[in-house]
């Protein structure tokens, strides 16, 4: 196993640190660009890649290469990282121009993610409800129950829950505070009647159980010290509950993950919001802002996930065509 790179150390060091740093003061963790440019930046060095002058297009391609990235999302990916870097470096005045002219590779027919419809969550939560506690885990069929009803109700992210405090619940104003979250920034969700009896009635248990219920204790754990890891989560849903939904799978659809929950919940909002007459797209910047996005085109992509959209939308337009054609004839 080879050991951690710590530090930067090429002759890319210093703008490596630069780039991370502003981009860490706007806001942005860049947890994923700061391991792709170590791996960058350990390549360069075990290469015995001395000078930038010596950072050539080639250089960075066999880089990539050395990667073994098969799939064209993976590998533009990565590819997208280190090309931010050397833009970056050219608004600097680093480099005049960035030596990396590798275009992205072509994605196939890309897949679509598993949406969850109602019956479906109903029977995920269900059968969460009933999974038996063991020895580590009290209270594991309430515990889980109320964490994927939160997925699923709120779209939020598997880490967001999994960190959520006793003390980010506010029941008297029906609202989550989500702390420290993907891009590192906080928000407060309001959550309905229904998910506020959930969370009653689970701490209501805990606190019967003699758990602590307030402040900065764990909303979910099993020792009343350390929050469920989102990895325990994960392996809960695929091992013990996804195997008793027995879910029918459509041709090119990924098979249903923790992460479809969110998907389910944007899409569903946007269904309705098509059901009442309103155009999704001047409503992205209010889902944009409930998920925790902070820019309102990675909430577009969910316009383009299900058929159903293009269908209603199609409806609309023929509903709406006859008195369009008959006020523009003479």
């Amino acid at each position: 196993m080879r050991a951690a790179w710590c530090g930067f150390r090429s002759p890319l060091a210093g703008d490596i640190e630069r780039y991370l740093g502003a981009k860490r003061a706007m806001g942005c963790k860049f947890a994923s660009e700061d391991r792709t440019l170590r791996l960058l930046d350990r390549y360069l060095v075990e290469h015995r890649v001395l000078s930038l002058g010596e950072v050539t297009g080639a250089c960075l391609e066999q880089f990539l290469a050395s990667r073994g990235r098969v799939n064209a999302r993976g590998f533009n990916h990565l590819l997208g990282v280190v090309r931010r870097l050397l833009d970056w470096m050219v608004d600097q005045q680093v480099l005049v121009e960035s030596p990396l002219q590798l275009g992205p590779r072509r994605e196939g027919v890309r897949r679509q993610p598993f949406l969850f419809d109602t019956d479906a969550i109903r029977r995920l939560l269900a059968a969460a409800a009933l999974l038996p506690d063991n020895a580590r885990a009290p209270m594991r069929g309430p515990a889980y129950e109320t964490i994927f009803a939160l997925l699923a109700g709120l779209g939020l992210r598997i880490g967001e829950v999994a960190r959520l405090q006793c003390g980010d619940v506010d029941l008297e104003r029906e609202a989550l505070q989500i702390r420290d979250t993907k891009f590192g920034k906080s928000r407060l969700v309001p959550f309905g009647p229904k998910l506020s009896a959930r969370l009653r009635v689970y701490l209501g248990l805990r606190e019967r159980q003699g758990m602590p219920c307030r402040g900065a204790a764990p909303l979910f754990s099993w020792n009343g010290r350390h929050p469920v890891s989102t990895n325990t989560i994960r392996n809960t849903f695929r091992d013990d509950l996804l195997p008793q939904l027995a879910l029918a799978v459509p041709a090119g659809v990924f098979g249903p993950h923790v992460h479809g929950l969110r998907h389910s919940f944007a899409v569903r909002t946007l269904l309705n919001w098509y059901r009442q007459g309103i155009a999704p797209a001047t409503r992205l910047n209010h889902l944009s802002t409930f998920l925790g996005h902070v820019n309102p085109t990675s909430t577009a992509v969910y316009l383009t996930i299900t058929s159903e959209l293009f269908e209603q939308a199609n409806r609309r337009f023929e509903a709406f065509a006859p008195a369009a054609r008959a006020e523009m004839q003479p």
